[in-house]
Protein backbone atom coordinates (compact mmCIF):
# COMPACT_ATOMS: atom_id res chain seq x y z
CA UNK A 1 0.00 0.00 0.00
CA UNK A 2 1.47 3.41 -1.01
CA UNK A 3 1.42 6.65 1.05
CA UNK A 4 -0.76 9.31 0.06
CA UNK A 5 -3.27 11.61 1.67
CA UNK A 6 -5.04 10.59 4.82
CA UNK A 7 -2.25 7.27 5.15
CA UNK A 8 -1.37 6.91 8.72
CA UNK A 9 2.34 6.31 8.39
CA UNK A 10 4.85 4.31 11.00
CA UNK A 11 8.55 5.43 10.52
CA UNK A 12 11.88 5.27 12.11
CA UNK A 13 14.04 7.80 11.72
CA UNK A 14 17.47 9.13 11.86
CA UNK A 15 18.96 12.92 11.86
CA UNK A 16 22.26 14.09 11.56
CA UNK A 17 23.99 17.56 11.33
CA UNK A 18 25.81 19.05 8.72
CA UNK A 19 28.99 17.08 9.57
CA UNK A 20 26.63 13.86 9.36
CA UNK A 21 26.94 13.30 13.50
CA UNK A 22 23.75 11.52 14.65
CA UNK A 23 21.75 14.32 16.43
CA UNK A 24 18.60 12.40 16.70
CA UNK A 25 17.16 9.24 16.02
CA UNK A 26 13.63 6.91 17.02
CA UNK A 27 13.71 4.51 19.58
CA UNK A 28 9.36 3.89 18.90
CA UNK A 29 8.30 4.67 15.30
CA UNK A 30 6.79 7.90 15.26
CA UNK A 31 3.62 7.60 13.62
CA UNK A 32 1.86 11.00 11.22
CA UNK A 33 -1.22 11.35 9.67
CA UNK A 34 0.12 12.23 5.78
CA UNK A 35 -1.63 15.05 3.80
CA UNK A 36 -0.15 18.53 5.20
CA UNK A 37 -1.53 17.95 8.54
CA UNK A 38 1.83 19.40 9.97
CA UNK A 39 2.44 16.16 10.93
CA UNK A 40 6.32 16.05 9.66
CA UNK A 41 8.32 18.03 7.57
CA UNK A 42 7.02 18.65 4.50
CA UNK A 43 10.06 18.28 2.84
CA UNK A 44 10.01 15.30 4.64
CA UNK A 45 6.46 14.56 4.15
CA UNK A 46 6.44 15.20 -0.09
CA UNK A 47 9.65 12.33 0.29
CA UNK A 48 7.05 10.16 1.52
CA UNK A 49 4.56 10.60 -0.79
CA UNK A 50 4.08 7.50 -2.53
CA UNK A 51 6.42 5.07 -0.79
CA UNK A 52 5.32 1.79 0.51
CA UNK A 53 6.51 -0.38 3.60
CA UNK A 54 10.24 -0.78 3.59
CA UNK A 55 11.12 2.05 1.45
CA UNK A 56 13.58 5.09 2.57
CA UNK A 57 13.97 8.56 2.16
CA UNK A 58 16.44 10.60 2.37
CA UNK A 59 16.12 13.70 2.56
CA UNK A 60 18.28 17.40 3.14
CA UNK A 61 16.57 20.22 5.09
CA UNK A 62 17.87 23.76 4.75
CA UNK A 63 16.99 25.59 8.34
CA UNK A 64 13.73 26.63 6.63
CA UNK A 65 12.68 23.28 6.01
CA UNK A 66 13.53 21.98 9.17
CA UNK A 67 13.45 23.95 12.29
CA UNK A 68 13.73 27.33 11.29
CA UNK A 69 16.73 29.80 11.75
CA UNK A 70 18.32 31.48 14.93
CA UNK A 71 15.99 34.58 16.21
CA UNK A 72 17.87 36.91 18.23
CA UNK A 73 15.36 38.74 19.53
CA UNK A 74 14.24 34.91 21.95
CA UNK A 75 17.87 35.45 23.08
CA UNK A 76 17.69 37.11 26.22
CA UNK A 77 19.66 37.97 29.54
CA UNK A 78 17.73 38.05 33.09
CA UNK A 79 19.05 38.59 36.31
CA UNK A 80 18.80 35.25 38.09
CA UNK A 81 16.43 36.89 40.72
CA UNK A 82 13.56 36.39 38.47
CA UNK A 83 13.93 32.56 38.40
CA UNK A 84 12.44 30.55 40.82
CA UNK A 85 15.29 27.88 41.19
CA UNK A 86 18.89 28.23 41.27
CA UNK A 87 19.68 28.69 37.38
CA UNK A 88 22.12 25.93 36.10
CA UNK A 89 22.78 26.00 31.94
CA UNK A 90 20.26 23.49 30.75
CA UNK A 91 17.37 24.01 32.51
CA UNK A 92 13.72 24.30 30.93
CA UNK A 93 11.73 27.38 31.38
CA UNK A 94 8.22 28.41 30.15
CA UNK A 95 7.56 31.86 29.38
CA UNK A 96 4.10 33.61 28.20
CA UNK A 97 4.43 36.09 25.29
CA UNK A 98 2.48 38.87 26.54
CA UNK A 99 1.06 39.99 23.21
CA UNK A 100 0.56 36.79 21.88
CA UNK A 101 -0.18 34.72 24.84
CA UNK A 102 2.02 32.10 23.06
CA UNK A 103 3.90 30.07 25.87
CA UNK A 104 7.90 30.12 24.97
CA UNK A 105 10.29 27.34 26.04
CA UNK A 106 13.65 28.91 26.92
CA UNK A 107 16.96 27.00 27.45
CA UNK A 108 19.23 28.63 29.92
CA UNK A 109 22.87 28.77 27.86
CA UNK A 110 24.71 30.74 30.20
CA UNK A 111 24.65 31.50 33.69
CA UNK A 112 27.69 33.89 34.95
CA UNK A 113 27.57 37.38 37.19
CA UNK A 114 24.14 36.95 38.64
CA UNK A 115 22.84 37.02 34.73
CA UNK A 116 21.21 34.02 32.98
CA UNK A 117 21.03 34.02 29.08
CA UNK A 118 17.75 32.24 27.93
CA UNK A 119 17.30 31.14 24.41
CA UNK A 120 13.64 30.64 22.59
CA UNK A 121 14.81 29.27 19.81
CA UNK A 122 14.35 25.81 19.06
CA UNK A 123 18.09 23.61 20.06
CA UNK A 124 18.25 22.71 16.37
CA UNK A 125 17.24 26.28 14.92
CA UNK A 126 19.75 27.28 12.26
CA UNK A 127 20.70 24.19 11.29
CA UNK A 128 20.79 21.97 8.05
CA UNK A 129 19.18 18.86 8.62
CA UNK A 130 19.83 15.30 6.98
CA UNK A 131 16.77 13.46 7.29
CA UNK A 132 16.65 9.24 6.56
CA UNK A 133 13.55 7.91 7.34
CA UNK A 134 12.40 4.24 6.97
CA UNK A 135 8.60 3.16 6.34
CA UNK A 136 7.55 0.18 8.62
CA UNK A 137 3.76 0.84 8.30
CA UNK A 138 1.20 2.30 6.22
CA UNK A 139 -2.73 2.28 6.75
CA UNK A 140 -5.55 4.29 5.78
CA UNK A 141 -6.71 6.50 9.03
CA UNK A 142 -10.27 6.55 10.05
CA UNK A 143 -12.76 9.15 9.46
CA UNK A 144 -12.48 10.41 13.25
CA UNK A 145 -8.66 10.56 12.52
CA UNK A 146 -8.69 12.54 9.51
CA UNK A 147 -11.67 15.35 11.40
CA UNK A 148 -8.99 15.64 13.89
CA UNK A 149 -5.77 15.71 11.32
CA UNK A 150 -4.10 13.43 13.67
CA UNK A 151 -3.35 9.61 14.61
CA UNK A 152 -5.25 8.10 17.86
CA UNK A 153 -4.20 5.65 19.00
CA UNK A 154 -1.10 3.33 20.11
CA UNK A 155 1.89 6.12 19.30
CA UNK A 156 -0.61 8.60 18.27
CA UNK A 157 -2.18 11.66 20.31
CA UNK A 158 -4.47 10.78 22.54
CA UNK A 159 -7.27 12.98 23.91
Amino acid sequence: MAIQKNSVVTLHYKMFDANEQLIDETEQPIVYLHGGYDGIFPLVEEALHGKEVGDTVDVQLAPDDAFGEQNPELVRIESVDVFPVEVEVGMMFEADDPETGDVWVYRVTDVADGKAVVDGNHPLAGMKIHFQATVEDVRDATEEEIAHGHVHGEHGHHH
